[in-house]
């Protein structure tokens, strides 16, 4: 099969189950485990499962020219991508995140022209503009909070840090993706995540009281480990080998569409005009930072 299209469904498959993710890591935040304390949890997880199937691939060192690249990258990726996260969807809901996290195309934008120098055209700085307003929308607007999101202001703005973060690490990641093998970049950027993290996180790992935790939630637990952090970081990384950061970060279209109607129909959220608005207008500044230049005809 041709290789771009196994990364398109490898694309695609990674972020089917990031979908899913903001309402089933919902279920256990911040009830059972506190936002920072997820992440240890995430990363240890993850650590654990990358260093055992690094064990069946041919060994492949870092290089210590890359090691700068590798560092940044998890810092990014690892440290302020999933603790602003995890921590915003603690105070928010499902919906304004699956909402808020459609602006990554439009970040991802932003720094590939003045980090890659890409073009600057007039359609894609009013989708930026267009993408960043509906998500102030939501951070100023959408004040209803439920019992179990505390703090959506808060929790709104940590989704936009979450997306911006992500958007540099898929930069910063792709040419490191090019070069050393998914499985070993990736046991490396989730090693060196968790020892950043640790002093942030430590604390809320230490306070989950374990014997209290229900089945069910330990199944929510185990969809984050093992979807959420193993499958998704090994398929989005094995996409970006072959498709670029801005075509990748494209593939965000599906969060708010499955994130949404999951949502909606486990009872975990509910919509209201300031939401509807903001995901059309969202959506639409994705699109007009994500059109394709037309070419003139001779």
């Amino acid at each position: 099969m041709d290789k771009r299209l196994l990364a398109i469904l490898a694309a695609l498959g990674g972020t089917s189950i990031y979908a899913l993710n903001h309402t089933i890591a919902k279920d256990v935040m911040p009830t059972y485990v506190q936002g920072f304390g997820f992440i240890m949890i995430r990363l240890i997880g993850g650590t654990v499962l990358f260093w055992i199937v690094s064990l069946f691939v041919p060994k492949q060192p870092i290089s210590r020219a890359d090691l700068k690249t590798l560092f940044l990258c998890a810092f990014l990726g690892m440290g302020v991508n999933m603790l602003a996260f995890f921590k915003g969807l603690e105070y928010s809901t499902p919906i304004n995140s699956t909402v808020i996290i459609t602006t990554t195309p439009i970040i991802v934008f932003i720094f590939s022209a003045f980090i890659l120098k890409e073009k600057l055209i007039p359609i894609r700085i009013a989708g930026v503009l267009l993408g960043f307003m509906s998500a102030l929308v939501l951070i100023i607007f959408n004040q209803h909070a439920p019992e179990n999101a505390p703090n959506i202001s808060l929790g709104n703005f940590l989704f936009v840090v979450n997306a911006s973060a992500y958007g540099l690490y898929m930069i910063f990641v792709k040419p490191l993706s090019e070069k050393y093998h998914t499985v070993h970049l990736l046991k490396w950027l989730f090693l060196i995540g968790l020892f950043m993290t640790t002093p942030l996180t430590f604390n809320e790992f230490r306070e989950v009281d374990w014997q209290t935790i229900p089945n069910p939630i330990w199944w929510r637990i185990a969809f984050v480990v093992l979807g959420t952090t193993f499958f998704t970081y090994l398929l989005m990384m094995y996409a970006l080998q072959f498709l670029r950061a801005s075509t990748l970060s494209v593939f965000t279209y599906v969060q708010p569409i499955l994130g949404i109607l999951f949502a909606l129909t486990v009872g975990a959220d509910t919509m209201n005009p300031t939401k509807w608005i903001a995901a059309i207008f969202v959506l639409l500044g994705v699109y007009l930072v994500t059109k394709r230049e037309r070419t003139p005809k001779n």
